[in-house]
């Protein structure tokens, strides 16, 4: 599996220009903070954090190509019939987060960075993407766009920089799946989906990591990965 740490070189620290190509985009150099900055903090917080059983894979692992038993068997005890896994998003109100004291929290820990996860593989995002229409904590949840209200927070704090994970694909998104079945020869999940959230992310919240995952699926010209970068 390859994971894609992104590192945006931004305030004026890196002025060359890079092409889209592996080497060219190899010669960047490694930020300084974050080579020094050696504790990190990585939240990983989604739908799936509503059930907290297993993992942040919980719906693959129920309902994927190859149903895990256990987590069969936890549905079916604690949940009526016919509970989806969408039923889960209302019930992510996070009442009790406050990223004031959040960010307040990870300085007092000594972290250099910190690192939200965004969008696992099940596409629900924490931040009201404009691609992803009623599977966001703006639309359905919480109601309040929680990679913002983090990223403020933050930001705040000139010792902490900040980050975000992104997952590249979706388990169950149709487009994806199309551009699967089709031997990922069309790049429609892509086009519509991922890299436009990705642009949402960058744009937005401007954060100093972009951590991707999900890719191995495909290789990088289809998730043209070097025009991104």
């Amino acid at each position: 599996m390859l994971s894609v740490l992104v590192t945006l070189c931004c305030a004026g620290l890196v002025t060359a220009e890079y092409q889209p190509n592996w080497p060219s985009l190899d010669a960047r150099p490694l930020p300084s903070w974050y080579d020094e900055g050696k504790f990190g903090i990585f939240l990983v917080w989604g739908v799936y954090s509503v059930p907290s059983f297993g993992s942040e894979w919980f719906w693959e692992r129920w309902q994927g190509p190859k149903p895990n038993k256990t987590y069969v068997d936890f549905m079916t005890k604690n949940y009526p019939p016919g509970f989806s896994y969408a039923d889960f998003a209302p019930l992510l109100k996070a009442e009790l987060f406050d990223p004031d004291e959040w960010a307040k929290l990870i300085s007092d820990a000594g972290a250099k960075y910190v690192v939200l996860t965004t969008k696992h593989h099940g596409g629900y995002t924490l931040w009201p993407s404009k691609y992803s229409w009623n599977w966001n904590s703006m639309d359905t949840g919480p109601h309040r766009d929680l990679v913002g209200d983090l990223a403020t927070a933050i930001h705040e704090y000139s010792d902490i920089h900040f980050g975000l994970y992104y997952s590249l694909f979706e388990w169950f998104h149709p487009l994806y799946l199309k551009d699967k079945a089709n031997g990922y020869k069309t790049q429609e999940y892509v086009s519509e989906v991922m890299l436009p959230q990705m642009y949402e992310l960058v744009n937005n919240y401007k954060p100093e990591i972009v951590w991707s995952d999900g890719d191995w699926e495909a290789n990088d010209t289809y998730w043209n990965s070097t025009e991104f970068l």
